[in-house]
């Protein structure tokens, strides 16, 4: 296993690695507020409300995936190439350890939940569009001669 950067001993790089994870977690509990306020800005019509939560959740999203970024790079340098989370958790004590993989976890689901809400949001937002495109040019097939 290599080191993980100069002037960064191991200990300081799984220590920063845990440390992004649970900056993670509260990034995405954020994350998740967000996508809510999203979703009701969306069913009130918000315009001026949704362009500054979508600009939110884009620096939020950028935010979250520089850290993304930073731990994958941590984990290559200690671990070698296609790093397991699972293989760095294996570095810590018991105690420790248990705790980083409940982390993990409870992160894994906020992401997942994450993904699911901008799904439901984005749908909506495609429906309204939709539906406003039909409202305001009708529709061809209904109004075409028989």
């Amino acid at each position: 296993m290599s080191a993980p950067r100069k002037g960064m001993t191991r200990q300081e790089a799984v220590q920063r690695v845990l440390q992004g994870i649970g900056d993670d977690r509260q990034a995405y509990g954020e994350m998740l507020e967000l996508l809510e306020k999203q979703f009701q800005a969306t069913l009130r019509h918000q315009t001026g409300q949704l362009k500054v939560l979508a600009e939110q959740v884009v620096a939020a999203a950028d935010l979250l995936d520089g850290r993304r970024r930073q731990r994958m790079s941590l984990a290559t340098a200690l671990l070698g190439p296609k790093p397991a989370m699972a293989q760095l958790f294996a570095l810590l004590q018991a105690d420790a350890q248990a705790r980083a993989i409940a982390d993990w976890e409870e992160l894994e689901q906020m992401v997942v939940e994450c993904k699911r809400l901008n799904t439901r949001n984005s749908q909506l937002l495609t429906e309204q569009y939709t539906t406003m495109q039909r409202v305001l040019h009708g529709e061809e097939h209904i109004y075409a001669p028989g």
